[in-house]
């Protein structure tokens, strides 16, 4: 039975705990600046090179949310000036095949069986989204009007594709363009991976019932807060052992590899200078899925 010592102990612990999180400011996502600002053994060169490295990432990462909107503008543009170019007689039969040869690699789209596919092409999705948003903004049919009312027939595909380029990025573009039209036209489907089982299930096709759930889908698979992993630091005791404690939101059920996981984290232990675990918490129930740290990574090696 627990008794009052017990009882106050746990209550200095959690006092304790609550003091050195408002201290650090904790929970914190940035574990660079976490590093760069709190590392015990980090030379002054060494806080500032992490201080570059982590202000280098921080001005790539908005382009990695833009993917097919930044690849699929530029070959738009290109094939529009070149085809336009060839039709007024600038360009010869023989450089027009050159450019197609070129432009045909790019946007190149193996199917989901080949064994090249890795994934959708964001030269040949963005290329066919905006083409598309081309095509129902001048020759719309009755399932563009239906979907896109705000556009279809508008004939200002130009003002239409620079709003779209000025105000969107892949998520909210897929989410708000890909038509019915393209989803039956590329034959996307949706596979269903539930960690629980041992086989994947279609779960939509291109047909009616299944183009919100495909446009859906899609647009969550450009969704970087959905997909890269969530880890945060959550607790370090500056005046006790000094454990970097870290951990991970799992999303679906799905941990970290193993194996990159662990020479991450041995990695951070060099940085850090002291011991580093990682928890892995279930999004959903808040189970603890998977607990490691440097201790046992270095023991197993």
């Amino acid at each position: 039975m627990p008794n009052a010592k017990d009882d106050a102990r746990q209550s200095d612990a959690e006092r304790d705990l609550a003091e050195r999180k408002k201290k650090l400011k904790l929970p914190e996502e940035n574990l660079l600046y976490f590093l760069q600002k709190i590392s015990p053994i980090l030379e002054p060169w060494q806080r500032e090179i992490l201080r570059i490295v982590r202000k280098i990432a921080q001005y790539f990462y908005p382009q990695k949310q833009t993917k097919v909107m930044n690849e699929g503008c530029a070959t738009f543009v290109h094939h529009y000036i070149m085809n336009t170019l060839f039709d007024q007689g600038r360009l010869s039969e023989g450089a027009m095949l050159e450019i197609l040869h070129s432009h045909s690699s790019v946007v190149a789209q193996p199917d989901y069986d080949d064994p090249r596919f890795a994934g959708l092409n964001p030269y040949a999705l963005g290329l066919a989204m905006m083409q598309d948003i081309q095509r129902i903004c001048t020759d719309p049919t009755g399932e563009d009007k239906d979907w896109f009312p705000e556009i279809a027939g508008n004939g200002d595909w130009r003002g239409t594709l620079r709003d779209a380029w000025a105000n969107h990025r892949d998520e909210s573009f897929i989410k708000q363009y890909l038509s019915p039209h393209l989803i039956r036209k590329m034959r996307l489907f949706v596979l269903s991976d539930d960690h629980r089982e041992n086989h994947y299930t279609v779960a939509a096709i291109h047909d009616e019932r299944g183009y919100e759930a495909v446009r859906a889908t899609l647009s969550r698979g450009y969704d970087l807060g959905a997909n890269e992993p969530n880890i945060q630091v959550v607790d370090v005791d500056l005046r006790g052992d000094r454990r970097l404690r870290l951990q991970h939101t799992v999303r679906n059920g799905i941990p970290l590899a193993e194996r990159s996981r662990d020479e991450v984290l041995k990695h951070i232990r060099r940085l850090w200078g002291y011991e580093v675990s990682l928890a892995g918490i279930d999004d959903q129930t808040g189970d603890t899925v998977y607990e490691t740290s440097t201790a046992s990574v270095e023991t197993a090696a």
